[in-house]
């Protein structure tokens, strides 16, 4: 059974930075992994994503910059690093895999989401 659980969420002041980090139980080789967030009343938004091996990246553009993602030593660890965040940060942030060739980085449909982790950003 595949389990997403992320964690490094909280309220942080404007301009500061958070660490957020998902592990994946169950998953082996060969899952893309990365973020979404959902901001209340909005659609859930890609943040993120990165490759198996962690050699390929993709960020929505607005984020790419500020945020950066990448994979721990252990393959099924993807942490999300956030900088000089803003209050239109503030989401429920989620992990998300899919399985797909090593190289992939696309995660529509993701298989598998993870529960998510609340971010907040006060001005």
């Amino acid at each position: 059974q595949v389990q997403l659980v992320e964690s490094g969420g909280g309220l942080v002041q404007a301009g500061g930075s958070l660490r957020l980090s998902c592990t994946a139980s169950g998953i082996f080789s060969y899952y893309a992994m990365g973020w979404f967030r959902q901001a209340p009343g909005k659609e859930r938004e890609f943040v993120a994503a990165i490759s198996w091996s962690g050699g390929s990246t993709d960020y929505t553009a607005s984020l790419k910059g500020r945020f950066t993602i990448s994979k721990g030593s252990a393959k099924n660890t993807v942490y999300l690093q956030m900088e000089s965040l803003t209050p239109e940060d503030t989401a429920v942030y989620h992990c998300a895999a899919k399985r797909g060739p090593d190289h992939s980085i696309g995660l529509t449909p993701a298989d598998y989401w993870g529960q998510g982790t609340q971010v907040t950003v006060s001005s």
